[in-house]
């Protein structure tokens, strides 16, 4: 399951820095994958981290969408840039990934929080994350 953590994390980090340069997430994720290849010392980007983040970037409007109906006393754009991204990958694999298991999503993206954000975050992360598990069959269905 390390394979995976480290896959969260690195899809985390590519939806963050598209988020900080204004760059679209896929031109990132080629900037990486590009940088494995051609500096041994980078790391490769998984499969995992790929399909996470192409993912990511099919749902981006209607993930952007629920963060903001859900979020509670935040707008997405004065949301913390990390927490934003947090939740982003987060919505994504909790809603469109059937093959890992619901606890776990919300568990990593609150990992991610502790690691990455701030004190108040961790919370903030497995409230909204929370909220959209239990709304999760009518979030697939009303997809657009």
């Amino acid at each position: 399951m390390a394979a995976r953590n480290t896959a969260r994390k690195r899809a985390f980090q590519i939806l963050f820095e598209g988020d900080q340069r204004g760059a679209d997430v896929l031109t990132v994720l080629a900037d990486w994958v590009r940088l494995s290849r051609a500096d041994t010392r980078q790391p490769p980007v998984s499969e995992y981290t790929m399909e996470l983040v192409e993912g990511y970037a099919e749902h981006a409007k209607r993930i952007d969408e629920l963060i903001a109906q859900y979020s509670v006393g935040w707008t997405l754009d004065r949301m913390p840039v990390v927490d934003r991204n947090i939740l982003r990958l987060g919505a994504y694999e909790l809603i469109w990934v059937d093959g890992t298991p619901d606890a776990v999503v919300l568990d990593e993206m609150v990992q991610l929080a502790k690691e990455f954000s701030t004190d108040e975050s961790p919370s903030f992360v497995n409230g909204l994350l929370g909220r959209l598990k239990e709304l999760k069959p009518s979030l697939r269905r009303d997809e657009v």
